[in-house]
């Protein structure tokens, strides 16, 4: 049975693909913060009849991922098969209204805590000879979007060191794959909505932005799941997977000349008027 680390996996797109893996036959192990998260997971295997296991684990501290990996490597029998970086956080918000201390924490979470699982886990993938690596980035790695600058930067970065990752790694038997899907209905989506900054010269692009999430009908994270799934069964997975059509039309962004792209998010997002 194939192991298969899941980081964030007690809601949203972590928790749906624990349980979809799971009913497929590898070996989860569901990483949580806190014991409440890894008792939420555990329930919702049991309630979809499904075996996995839970460990405690908070990405932004070094110590944490080391004591997590070695007691993971130990169930294992020498490191997971699959690491799956799903763990992130997202404080939406105009350049001008996210603090440094939040724009630390969106890094930490998404860029440097992703980073710090992938080192951990290589070393026994290379051993093997094979092993997958699924990097969870967003559309929002492809193309900049306002009012979410630091998570924008973040997934690009992500992006970006994935990349060098892949080549630096290509011959190893070790796969990377990143999934960039759009807008889908989790837990962080819709707090980051319900938090947005009050009281600012952005409120009117805010609202804009409520009113177009809740437009576009976010998918659920099933669709997600299960397009993790391929990425691990795939007898080579793809360099990418995007999801959704903000993903397709993220893609297009990039082709574009960035005045029209500019343009359309401003009209968009009511931003023309300073």
């Amino acid at each position: 049975m194939k192991s298969v680390v899941i980081t964030g996996a007690t809601s949203g797109i972590g928790m749906a693909t624990a349980l979809e893996l799971s009913a497929r036959g590898f070996q989860i192990i569901g990483t949580a913060r806190t014991t409440e998260g890894a008792e939420k997971l555990a329930a919702a295997a049991a309630e979809r009849g499904v075996e996995l296991h839970t460990i405690l684990l908070d990405v932004t501290d070094p110590d944490s991922c080391r004591t997590a990996m070695a007691d993971i490597t130990d169930m294992t029998d020498g490191g997971p098969w699959a690491l799956v970086n799903n763990a992130g956080i997202a404080v939406p918000g105009a350049f001008e209204d996210v603090c440094e201390n939040d724009a630390w924490a969106v890094l930490e979470t998404n860029l440097l805590g992703t980073a710090r699982m992938t080192r951990l886990a290589l070393p026994a993938m290379r051993r093997r000879g094979e092993g997958r690596i699924v990097q969870m980035s967003s559309v929002a790695g492809l193309v900049a979007m306002p009012l979410n600058g630091w998570y924008c930067a973040g997934k690009h970065a992500l992006e970006a060191l994935t990349d060098a990752l892949r080549r630096e790694i290509a011959g190893s038997g070790v796969h990377v794959s990143l999934i960039e899907p759009g807008f889908i209905d989790t837990p962080m989506l819709t707090d980051g909505l319900r938090h947005l900054p009050a009281h600012t010269r952005y409120e009117t692009a805010y609202a804009a932005m409520r009113r177009l999430v809740a437009r576009r009908g976010p998918l659920g994270p099933e669709v997600v799941a299960r397009t993790v799934a391929k990425a691990l069964t795939a007898p080579v997975p793809r360099r990418r997977y995007g999801i959704g059509h903000e993903a397709a039309l993220g893609r297009l962004a990039r082709l574009a000349p960035p005045a029209a792209v500019d343009l359309t998010m401003r009209t968009v997002l009511r931003l023309n008027r300073s």
